[in-house]
């Protein structure tokens, strides 16, 4: 990362003006969203989803299902969700595609659909655009091996895999070696028609969302906070599903009214899931003016609002490594926020975060070196050294790697600031929240 040219094209994010004021809502859970199209796609019958977020990922996951024979009919809503239908294939399986199954850049639409091809008698190839195809994928194809399931090639690491599947899987009881929300629904969605209980235990809690969902396709669960369990074969039936904001996308509006002067807002319908408002007790223990407040339930997911307002004063803290799962995401944009803070923050066990849509380690290490913003990282730590008395320097080209929450992140540079900045690939938003300087714009008073 430099200031020099880019190839990239790059967007000028200007400052924009006074203080962030108002109530708005987010796009729906990109998390929530795809589980409730496999989902849908995977029952018997016809499911009615609303609230689903209409984002290039999700719009994979889509494809992908059509592709496997669901019958989708979402449309878009004036409020930028999709809502609508999608009839299932149910108990006589999804169909042999004509051919590989494009994931874009969504690893949980690669991750996911492993899980949900397993226990049938095809064979998929699953692929992605390059910057997936370098992700790590081992990590599924471990599991769901012992559980059965033949790969092509033998021991694959990276996309493109072909999975041949096997009507007669295994349960199994699998120890995961990381805190993971895709390899466990992975496997959990391998498990509804494998003969036994599959059991997932992980070493610290990560996202719940498919336990939570799955009982509303008629398949028990149980869930500890650390394991998860499903009993099959079980028969997964049509339900309806409303999916509330997400989170993640709802911390970069929260990170730009605790940088806005006199900034105050009202995030509205966002999901309170513990396993995902991390990113409200991390900045809580910086001292931020933030707080949440529960206003029902989605099916068993929690929603609320959460409200922030502008924070003069924000002090360094320490984010454990069995509180990580639950603000790995939003990383990018707390270090924006610890680099305004007092004293270091340091995250612990990020590692991670190098085999993201980015090698977003290095990528926060840099950005923020252009803030003249010490950071660095040992071992799989990252350290980040704040100054309440942050000047952004003018000119500032901030390279995303095409990684939307990069790119939201530095956005916030210029628009909670002074000075303009750019921003590479900044179309890369649209990957789960197209709308995003849209929205902050809306919230300028």
């Amino acid at each position: 990362m430099s200031n020099s040219e880019f190839a990239e094209p790059y967007t000028i994010i200007e400052p924009f003006g006074g203080p962030f004021k108002g109530d708005v809502t987010v796009p729906g859970d990109k998390s929530i969203s795809h589980r409730a199209v496999l989902f849908a796609a995977m029952a018997e019958g016809t499911s009615h989803l609303s609230g689903v977020l209409d984002s290039e990922d999700v719009r994979a996951s889509i494809r992908a299902v059509e592709a496997l024979g669901a019958e989708v009919d979402l449309k878009a809503q004036p409020d930028g969700s999709l809502s609508g239908t999608v009839t299932g294939w149910g108990a006589e399986g999804p169909s042999q595609p004509a051919a590989p199954i494009d994931c874009g850049n969504s690893g949980t639409t690669a991750r996911l659909l492993m899980g949900v091809v397993a226990p049938w008698d095809i064979e998929v190839t699953i692929t992605g655009d390059e910057s997936l195809k370098k992700r790590p994928m081992r990590r599924i194809v471990a599991p769901l091996a012992k559980m059965g399931v033949d790969f092509v090639p033998e021991t694959p690491e990276t996309l493109p895999i072909t999975v041949c599947g096997n009507r007669a899987l295994r349960a199994i009881d699998y120890a995961s070696p990381m805190a993971s929300a895709q390899l466990k629904t992975a496997v959990l969605l391998a498990g509804v028609f494998a003969d036994g209980t599959t059991t997932v235990n992980e070493p610290a809690p990560s996202r719940n969302h498919t336990e939570l969902m799955l009982p509303e396709f008629n398949v028990p669960t149980t869930a500890g906070t650390r394991v998860a369990t499903v009993t099959g074969p079980a028969e997964m039936l049509a339900s309806d599903v409303v999916v509330p904001g997400d989170p993640s996308s709802a911390a970069f509006v929260a990170a730009a009214a605790l940088l806005k002067p006199g900034s105050s807002v009202t995030i509205q319908n966002v999901s309170l899931n513990p396993a995902r408002i991390g990113f409200v007790r991390t900045l809580e223990r910086m001292g931020a003016d933030i707080r949440e407040s529960y206003g029902g339930h989605e099916g068993k997911e929690p929603r609320g609002t959460i409200t922030v307002n502008y924070t003069p004063v924000l002090r360094g803290c320490e984010i454990p490594s069995q509180h990580i799962a639950s603000v790995i995401d939003e990383i990018p944009v707390l270090a924006l926020v610890a680099a305004h803070a007092r004293g270091i923050t340091v995250f612990h066990e990020v590692g991670e975060l190098r085999v993201k849509e980015s090698d977003r380690l290095k990528a926060i290490i840099d950005g923020l070196a252009l803030l003249g913003v010490d950071a660095w990282e040992e071992g799989d730590d990252l350290f980040v050294e704040g100054n309440p008395q942050l000047q952004v320097p003018q000119g500032l080209v901030f390279e995303s790697y095409g990684d939307h929450r990069l790119a939201m992140t530095w956005a916030l540079v210029g628009a909670c600031g002074r000075v303009p900045v750019s921003v590479t690939r900044f179309t890369c938003v649209a990957v789960s929240y197209p709308d995003f300087l849209a929205d902050l714009k809306g919230l300028v008073k």
